[in-house]
């Protein structure tokens, strides 16, 4: 714990705020000080001021008795009235000779210092006034001793909310690595704990959470996609076998056969092409080449290609244009086009002969969306995710062709893009629909 990143960070500030404190109290010490000599020096002069006076007024005599009076008071400052030659007239002062001017003095048999102030008087007369200095002394020992106590609190609280602290983060750095052991260990359904706080451990450990739910989709994706891969290519890689056994066995057929090896082998790369392709894309390298692009422009290209098609079947392809004219989205156009392009095969290759198919683009608030349409047999409600995982196909005994890639491209192609694919029920048919956010 004595590592600890927050117990040394709570030792830096508990010692700045300490200085902090320190400086502060000398400032103070200073200051106050500083007031009260000048707030001293200003009693003693106005007194003197006020004897000076008195002398021009009253005389000598008057001077003697205001001295004499203001020793007899309690709390009064310290008086002395000497006369021409330093002969003592009145006053515990008079007997010291101090200098004229300001001066501290320690007089005889006393061990306090004072702050004396001495006057001269006509006819070679001179004043003294004095002040005891120990109640500025008393006053910054009691300033001393409360900045004292003010700096051991907060020694204290800092090095104890240190400790706290520490403690407190050290838990919960200590469950994030637990955690993260555990996962090395094998134990990929572990998480870490979040408090509900929302402060910057809790939203580490939120993240830390969302990555590891990212990562256990990815490795569910990789063990299906490696079923997947071994159950689809068995087929027509035994189919392949076959083939050639057929043509090594009977000479005449070899030809056929080779026909039907080679034509297997493209769908095999396809298969392994498309894999490719859709790792690419998911990667986010083609993210750098996105430019703005014209999303209702893209869809009436790929309708004009694929209405010939959509007649051969007995089907018709339509595009409806926006009302405003030019969609734009940020994107890759050839990745953009491949979406499109999957998203109308599979709308030609399960709507059945007679379906009309509708690509639309629109906006829907600053952002875009595009929708391909069939009023063919639709999809049940709980296939309709699973489709766009890869080699996933409604039609279980694979007997239609294809490979089970083309809506995971798409929803690969859409993540790319920041947007979000669905599939919707058409009542008839089924609309598949990609919102795009808004282009920058």
């Amino acid at each position: 714990m004595f590592r600890s990143t927050s117990l040394r960070l709570a030792g830096l500030y508990t010692t700045i705020f300490a200085i902090l404190v320190v400086v502060v109290g000398v400032v103070t010490l200073v200051a106050t000080r500083q007031a009260l000599s000048a707030q001293f020096d200003a009693r003693i002069r106005a007194e003197s001021a006020a004897l000076v006076q008195e002398y021009r007024a009253e005389g000598l005599t008057g001077v003697i008795d205001a001295v004499h009076e203001r020793d007899r008071t309690p709390g009064s400052l310290a008086f002395g009235l000497e006369g021409p030659g330093g002969r003592a007239l009145a006053g515990q002062l008079a007997a010291e000779h101090a200098a004229l001017g300001w001066s501290n003095l320690r007089p005889a048999g006393s061990g306090e210092t004072l702050r004396l102030f001495a006057v001269a008087l006509p006819d070679g007369h001179r004043l003294l006034v004095g002040d005891d200095e120990e109640r500025v002394e008393a006053l910054d020992g009691a300033v001393l001793r409360v900045f004292a106590i003010a700096l051991a609190v907060v020694v204290i609280l800092g090095v104890a909310g240190g400790y706290a602290l520490s403690g407190d983060v050290h838990r919960r750095l200590a469950a994030i690595s637990g955690t993260a052991e555990a996962i090395i260990d094998g134990d990929l359904g572990r998480r870490v704990p979040v408090r509900g706080s929302d402060d910057d451990l809790d939203r580490l450990a939120a993240t830390f959470n969302r990555m590891l739910d990212r990562i256990a989709v990815l490795m569910d994706s990789l063990k299906q996609v490696s079923g997947d891969i071994a159950h689809d290519l068995r087929t027509p890689l035994t189919r392949l076998r076959q083939k050639l056994e057929a043509g090594q066995a009977r000479p005449e057929d070899r030809e056929a056969a080779l026909e039907g090896a080679l034509a297997d082998l493209d769908s095999i790369l396809e298969t392994f092409a498309a894999l490719l392709r859709i790792a690419q894309i998911e990667g986010g390298a083609r993210r750098a080449g996105f430019r703005p692009c014209d999303l209702a422009q893209l869809a009436q290209h790929v309708t004009e290609a694929f209405s010939p098609s959509a007649e051969d079947q007995r089907q018709s392809l339509g595009f409806e244009p926006p009302a405003d004219g030019a969609v734009r989205v940020d994107g890759d156009a050839e990745l953009l086009t491949q979406l499109l392009v999957n998203l109308v095969e599979n709308a030609l290759r399960h709507a059945g002969p007679d379906a009309h198919i509708a690509v639309r683009v629109g906006r829907a608030g600053r952002g875009a969306v595009l929708s391909v349409t069939d009023d063919g047999p639709g999809v049940p409600e709980a296939e309709r995710e699973r489709l766009f995982d890869r080699f996933y196909r409604l039609e279980r005994s694979r007997s239609t062709p294809g490979s089970g890639l083309g809506l995971a491209l798409v929803a690969a192609v859409a993540r790319l893009h920041g947007a979000e694919v669905a599939l919707f029920p058409a009542e008839p048919g089924l609309e598949a629909r990609v919102a795009f956010p808004e282009a920058t």
